[in-house]
């Protein structure tokens, strides 16, 4: 209860996913159960207003941070840590996920650049993805900060086209299926 007076309801949602994630210290029942228990001390209406933004499945700060984005903009909640599989061929592991519309989010932070391999993994994420005509959308924190409504009108752009079967194929597939 002590972070609920010092931390915003979104700071408070980042603590709660990676304290039932990542971390796996406890079950969103356990922390529903500590709430209970100290019911009218400071804090308690912020940390009941987080909790139930608390979800299973973030892998890291920014990934929640995203979701948050992307709901209260009024986009689906998306799935979290979707493995993205093709005719039973696993093809990735995914940050978020819109399946029904082939729409993979994956939040980039600064590591993703300056570590070489993971530089190099998440370049290959992204061929895989478009070979099995998925749209990856790659989010950095401005596109939580300033640039937060273009970035959330982009996704549900191609939500609706990606639902409608309106899909980006790769030319190299329409040039086989032609022959």
């Amino acid at each position: 209860m002590m972070l609920a007076t010092a931390l915003t309801v979104d700071e408070l949602v980042v603590v709660g996913d990676a304290l039932v994630g990542w971390l796996n210290w406890c079950t969103v029942d356990e922390l529903r159960r500590a709430l209970r228990r100290h019911r009218g001390a400071r804090g308690t209406r912020r940390a009941r207003a987080a909790l139930e933004l608390v979800r299973v499945g973030s892998r890291s700060p920014g990934e929640t941070r995203l979701r948050l984005a992307l709901v209260r903009r009024g986009l689906p909640e998306p799935l979290r840590n979707h493995d993205v599989i093709e005719r039973g061929r696993w093809i990735a592991c995914v940050d978020l996920a819109y399946p029904y519309a082939r729409v993979a989010i994956e939040y980039e932070s600064d590591l993703h650049r300056t570590d070489a391999r993971t530089f190099r993994k998440d370049l290959t994420r992204g061929e895989r993805l478009k070979d099995v005509d998925w749209w990856l959308v790659r989010a950095t924190a401005d596109d939580v900060g300033p640039l937060v409504d273009e970035f959330v009108r982009r996704v549900a752009r191609l939500l609706r086209t990606g639902s409608d079967g309106r899909h980006d194929s790769r030319p190299w597939q329409r040039l086989t299926s032609v022959s």
